[in-house]
């Protein structure tokens, strides 16, 4: 039927309702996937006995290769069809989460030991490191390619919001998973059983483009996790018509914004690699038992930053500048606050100030740097954004779980320490001339 809601078409664009639904699943089964697996990854790592820093370290080759491969699946995105991409980027996240899921069972059950379990997962995870960025980049660009210019941003950040309802559910639903004999890993099993539906639903009814035009274009976003908000950058880059000239951090327009980008985003990334643990930790759980709690302390988190990020930050019409510093300030009393916290709800309570205030400084650093260069430059300066944000992953898991090895407090006071820092230098720096936004753009979204 011409009215049904299987041929309504999204506002400005020729995609029809249901094969939006299609792209914006491929996005959220994703991310949902992600943020359930780390909130079950502590208490597995301590059930099967292998040391916290080990648990954080399975993640970081991973994290490598998203960072690497990222951009190349997002050229590859505009040079083939889009179709066959999503297909490859959910496919390799299936295959990854049912692979790491067995390594995990037979870890806990004994059949293999601590070590290889550890070394078989942080294989088994590259494969979604290395195949799973290639969904961003193409659905993004599937979308932009059925829609008119000027109704791309919208309809673009409605499908990069799938990343963060994606961070939610994925924590909720991870406890009704933990299943007898299966146990912990069971949410690993049961996202990859999700992404199969999604894989075959759009294998059958998202219409083939590798023979039609496309001239929409896909950006790279950052390595997934509770922390990977999708922001301006992404959405603006997707809108471009052509890419711009390969573009360098240090680049003077833009070098202070990724400076103020990673020193946060490093303290963020090492206080979510933490929080698991220090929930165990703090409130003295059991492995079998603390899932149910992290997943809280992960949802009431992630809900924070989506209200800073959708609630707030439209509401204030901060400047870049003023939201690096107020989430500096923010994120840093959260840390703080994280600290002292001896039960659930101060643990909720902590954390959720800090993703507050984590919320603010993202979208802070993305849109500074996107503001300071013309529009010929967004896609260049979208790669630099990918990169900074995608690097925190790299080095601020080992380094915060170092740290909590000394002192499960520590990673939260050093980040916080770290942000107490950025406060003054971001106060002086980012008001200097050259870190200004470029005139010729409006402002941030």
């Amino acid at each position: 039927m011409p009215g049904s809601r299987k041929h309504q078409r999204v506002g400005g664009s020729a995609l029809s309702t249901s094969n939006f639904l299609l792209l914006f699943a491929a996005m959220l089964v994703a991310a949902a996937g992600n943020t359930a697996l780390q909130s079950v990854m502590p208490a597995i790592g301590r059930a099967i006995g292998i040391a916290d820093f080990w648990v954080a370290i399975a993640y970081t080759w991973s994290a490598v290769l998203w960072v690497v491969l990222a951009p190349y699946w997002a050229e590859k995105s505009d040079r083939n069809g889009r179709k066959a991409l999503t297909l490859l980027g959910v496919g390799g996240f299936i295959v990854s989460m049912a692979l790491c899921g067995l390594a995990l069972v037979a870890g806990l059950h004994g059949w293999i030991g601590g070590t290889l379990t550890f070394v078989l997962f942080g294989l088994f995870r590259a494969i979604y490191g290395s195949l799973g960025c290639a969904t961003p980049s193409a659905t993004q660009a599937y979308l932009a390619s059925k829609t008119r210019k000027s109704a791309r941003v919208a309809a673009l950040s409605a499908l990069s919001s799938s990343f963060g309802l994606g961070t939610i559910v994925g924590p909720a639903l991870a406890p009704l998973f933990v299943l007898p004999f299966i146990g912990l890993p069971g949410p690993l099993f049961a996202f990859s059983l999700i992404g199969v539906g999604v894989f075959v639903a759009i294998l059958l009814w998202l219409p083939d483009d590798a023979a039609g035009p496309r001239e929409g274009r896909g950006a790279a976003m950052s390595y997934p996790s509770q922390a990977s908000m999708v922001t301006g950058a992404s959405v603006r880059a997707a809108t471009a018509e052509q890419r711009g000239p390969r573009l360098s951090w240090r680049d003077g327009r833009i070098r202070r914004w990724v400076l103020a980008g990673v020193a946060a985003g490093h303290a963020q990334a090492a206080a979510l690699t933490c929080i698991g643990f220090f929930v165990i930790d703090q409130l003295k759980l059991s492995p079998n038992g603390a899932e149910e709690s992290i997943a809280i302390v992960m949802m009431a988190g992630a809900a924070a930053t989506l209200a800073a990020q959708w609630g707030l930050i439209p509401r204030l019409d901060l400047s870049p500048r003023s939201l690096i510093l107020w989430g500096s300030a923010i994120a840093c009393f959260g840390l703080v606050t994280t600290v002292f916290a001896e039960d659930l709800y101060g643990l909720v309570l902590g954390f959720g100030i800090t993703s507050v205030g984590f919320g603010f400084t993202r979208p802070g650093f993305t849109a500074g740097a996107s503001l300071a260069v013309p529009l010929a430059e967004q896609g260049a300066v979208a790669g630099v954004i990918t990169a900074a944000n995608g690097i925190s992953f790299v080095a601020a898991p080992a380094v915060g779980m170092a740290l909590y090895e000394l002192d499960q407090h520590l990673p939260f006071a050093a980040a916080a320490l770290l942000l107490l820092l950025l406060l003054p230098w971001a106060a002086l720096r980012l008001a200097k001339p050259g870190a200004q936004p470029h005139a010729d753009e409006a402002s941030p979204a």
